[in-house]
């Protein structure tokens, strides 16, 4: 039985139209993972630098990000907040998230001293004071994501401040205390000092593999349409006849 390769209009215009797309989508997704490996690269090269003191004056986020950070001052008890919802060896907590004034400046930096269990009455915040007067303090600079997934929007910031926030909320923060901040927020590294907080930071992953999985999925759809569309259109001759 003869076939011959006879395409209805029909099909050949989606066909035209889908298979580019999903050959577009794959290689965007290969240009998103090339993004991410070369942010990879950039964390993996920064961390290795000596640390950066930071100084008076406010520094740029993008000179920042991913160095070691070393600060010196005294913590800010006041504004201390809880980030809500972190959870840790499959434990729901907090990141206590404490500003740190630093020394011969008006400036004030953020520093995730680390994470919290928290109490099955969630009306009862954990014990988390930190260490009183002058501290130096080392960490990674990260910033944070402004797109969060959140359970519960935010409490206004009246006459009392709100200890639990939903995210680290820059602009927030500094509207609320009127004080300069630094556009980074400092991974506090495990020390003594840490009064039992977790400071279990994991290594950055940008998503690398996740991107070329995506990758893979488009072009394996893509493959699978034009097979479809050309076995599909092989039609048998007699069978047109009849």
């Amino acid at each position: 039985m003869k076939r011959k390769f006879r395409p209805g209009v029909a099909p050949t215009i989606i066909f035209l139209l889908v298979l580019p797309a999903l050959i577009a989508l794959g290689f965007w997704q290969l240009s998103r993972a090339e993004q991410k490996r070369e942010l990879q690269r950039q964390y993996d090269d920064r961390v290795k630098h000596a640390p950066i003191v930071l100084g008076t004056s406010l520094g740029k986020a993008e000179d920042l990000l991913y160095y070691k950070i070393t600060a010196r001052g005294v913590f800010d008890t006041r504004h201390q907040f809880f980030i809500d919802n972190r959870v840790h060896d499959g434990l729901v907590g907090y990141h206590v998230i404490t500003p740190l004034l630093i020394a011969g400046s008006e400036s004030v930096v953020l520093v995730n001293r680390g994470w919290v269990q928290g109490s099955p009455d969630r009306a009862v915040l954990p014990d988390a004071e930190p260490p009183a007067g002058v501290q130096t303090i080392t960490g990674v600079a990260v910033v944070p994501h402004k797109k969060v997934f959140k359970l519960a929007d935010e409490q206004p910031i009246g006459a009392s401040w709100p200890k639990v926030w939903q995210r680290i909320d820059m602009a927030r923060f500094t509207s609320a205390v009127k004080s300069p901040l630094q556009p980074i927020v400092i991974l506090q590294n495990p020390d003594h000092s840490s009064n039992g907080l977790v400071r279990d930071w994991k290594r950055l992953d940008t998503g690398i593999a996740v991107h070329e999985g995506y990758a893979f999925q488009w072009f394996s759809l893509a493959l699978a349409l034009a097979a479809i569309y050309f076995l599909v259109n092989f039609r048998a001759v007699n069978n047109e006849k009849r």
